[in-house]
C-alpha cells in the first residue's frame, strides 16, 4: 500500500524491510533492464529479480513506472556555510530527494571557501546530521580559490574530500594549476575545473554573438572555453593527472576532450540538462532566470553536447543546481548572479526535451546519472547490486505536471522552467532503504 510523507528531517520512514514491485528496473551499473521487484534489506539491496516472495515491512507498487538506483549529481551548490540564506544541506536534501537524487557533492565556493581540512571535517559532520540524502564535500584546489597558492588538499582527502575544484573560477596561473594535477596524481581524486579564460569573459553576461550583439549585453565567447579545456587537457596529460571538465558548453571542447580521451589522457567532462535542451534565444533581458556560466550557447553547441553524450565523450549530466535569494535574481541580467535550481526539475527536463523525443534512450540517460559518475569519482553508490546502499529513485516517465516555485523545496525559485509543461518526474525516492513518497504531486 502506497503512502504519503512528509520531506523533513526525523520524519523518515525507517524500515527494516522494503519492496519495490513491478517496476522496470534500470541498472546500468550491471546492464539490468527487465521488469522486476527490488528487495531492500536493513538498508542495504537484498534482491533484484521478478517475483520477490517476502514479507517485507513496507511494499511499493512500482508497476507502470520506472526503477533505477538513486541519481547522482557531482555538481550542486548547497551554499553552507555562509550563504544558507540562499540554499542549505537541509533544504538542498529535500530538493534533491524531490528530483531523485540520494548523493550529491557541494562546491567549495562558499563563505568562507571550503579550502581546509577542518571545514572539509565541519562540513562531513553538518552533512551527517542535517542531510536527508548522501551529501560529499569537495575541497577547494588553491587557497581562497584565488589560483596563487595551492590549498592542503591531501590533508583535505583525510578529512573526507572526495574531490576539488576551484569552481566560479578558471584557475588562470597555469603552474599552479599543473602542480595540483601532479600533486594528486598518486590520489586518484579529480580536479574538477570551471573552464572559461578570465579575460576573455569578464564582464560578460550571456553567449557572444547577433543575440548578444542584438540585445546590448556583453558576451562570453565560447573560445574562451576552448582554450580553458584545451590548456588544461594538455596539463593532465603531461602530469599523468586527473582532469573533469565541469558543465561544458562549447562545440569545440567536445571536440578537444574526444581528441585528449583517444591520447588517453585521463580526461572526463559534465554536461548541464541546460546546455543540452536550452539555447541563447531564450535570454530575456527583464528575466535573469536564464543567466548562468558558462551561458547558454546556439543550436549548434546543445547538439553537439547531445553528441558527446552518446558517445561517450561526455560522461555524466549534472544540475550545477545554483539558487541565489529571490532579491539576488530580481535584478537587470547585467548584474543579477549567475544560475539557477535544477535539482527538482533536471529529469523531467531531460525525459521531456531528450528521451520523449527520441533523442536517448532511458539505459543511457540512467547511466548517465548514476553509474558513470559513481566510477568516475569511485563512490559506492549508483548500483543495485546486492549489498549497496538502498539507494532507489522511482520514475513515472509519464506523469504531465507544471513546474510551480511555490511548490520547489529548494530556496531558490528563478528557475527558465517555472510555468513550463512537463512530462515525466520522480514519485518516490529511497535512501538507505528509508521511503520518502513526494507529498506535492
Amino acid at each position: 500500500m502506497n503512502q504519503t510523507w512528509q520531506i523533513q528531517r526525523g520524519d523518515e520512514i525507517n524500515y527494516k524491510s522494503l519492496l519495490i514491485r513491478g517496476g522496470r528496473v534500470i541498472d546500468p551499473a550491471n546492464n539490468f533492464d527487465g521488469i522486476a521487484d527490488v528487495l531492500i534489506v536493513d538498508g542495504k539491496i537484498s534482491a533484484v529479480k521478478p517475483n520477490i516472495d517476502f514479507a517485507a515491512d513496507c511494499q511499493f507498487d512500482a508497476t507502470g513506472k520506472i526503477v533505477t538506483p538513486g541519481l547522482i549529481d557531482m555538481h550542486v551548490h548547497l551554499r553552507e556555510p555562509g550563504q544558507e540564506a540562499k540554499e542549505d544541506f537541509l533544504s538542498g536534501s529535500k530538493a534533491a530527494i524531490a528530483g531523485g537524487f540520494t548523493t550529491v557533492a557541494t562546491m567549495p565556493n562558499t563563505t568562507p571557501n571550503v579550502d581546509n581540512a577542518a571545514l572539509v571535517r565541519a562540513m562531513v559532520k553538518r552533512a551527517e546530521d542535517v542531510g536527508l540524502i548522501n551529501i560529499k564535500i569537495i575541497g577547494a584546489v588553491t587557497k581562497g580559490r584565488k589560483g596563487l597558492e595551492l590549498a592542503e588538499m591531501r590533508d583535505m582527502i583525510d578529512a573526507g574530500a572526495v574531490a576539488f575544484s576551484d569552481d566560479g573560477s578558471f584557475d588562470d596561473n597555469a603552474k599552479i594549476f599543473m602542480n595540483a594535477l601532479d600533486y594528486l596524481h598518486d590520489t586518484g581524486k579529480v580536479i574538477i575545473c570551471h573552464e572559461e579564460e578570465t579575460s576573455l569573459v569578464k564582464e560578460g553576461v550571456m553567449n557572444e554573438g547577433k543575440r548578444s550583439a542584438l540585445l546590448g549585453l556583453k558576451g562570453r565567447p565560447t573560445v574562451a572555453e576552448d582554450i580553458a579545456v584545451a590548456r588544461d587537457a594538455l596539463l593532465a596529460e603531461y602530469t599523468g593527472g586527473r582532469l573533469h571538465i565541469a558543465h561544458i558548453s562549447s562545440a569545440r571542447a567536445v571536440e578537444i576532450v574526444r581528441d585528449a580521451k583517444r591520447r588517453g589522457v585521463k580526461i572526463t567532462a559534465e554536461v548541464t540538462p541546460q546546455h543540452l535542451t536550452m539555447t541563447e534565444d531564450l535570454v530575456n533581458p527583464v528575466d535573469a532566470s536564464t543567466k548562468i556560466n558558462p551561458p547558454l550557447r546556439t543550436q549548434a553547441d546543445c547538439d553537439a553536447m547531445l553528441q558527446g553524450l552518446l558517445d561517450g565523450t561526455i560522461d555524466m549530466i549534472v544540475t550545477d543546481h545554483s539558487p541565489h535569494a529571490p532579491e539576488e535574481k530580481d535584478r537587470e541580467y547585467m548584474y543579477a548572479p549567475s544560475g539557477f535550481p535544477g535539482l527538482e526539475t533536471s529529469i523531467a527536463v531531460l525525459l521531456t526535451d531528450l528521451y520523449h523525443k527520441g533523442k536517448i534512450d532511458l539505459p543511457t540517460l540512467i547511466a548517465k546519472m548514476t553509474a558513470a559518475p559513481a566510477q568516475v569519482f569511485n563512490l559506492n553508490a549508483g548500483t543495485l547490486s546486492i549489498g549497496a546502499p538502498g539507494d532507489v529513485a522511482v520514475i513515472d516517465t509519464e506523469l504531465v505536471w507544471t513546474v510551480d516555485a511555490d511548490k520547489f523545496y529548494t530556496r531558490g525559485s528563478h528557475s527558465p522552467f517555472v510555468g513550463r509543461q512537463l512530462k515525466g518526474r520522480t514519485v518516490a525516492t529511497v535512501v538507505g532503504g528509508n521511503l520518502m513518497k513526494l507529498n506535492q504531486i
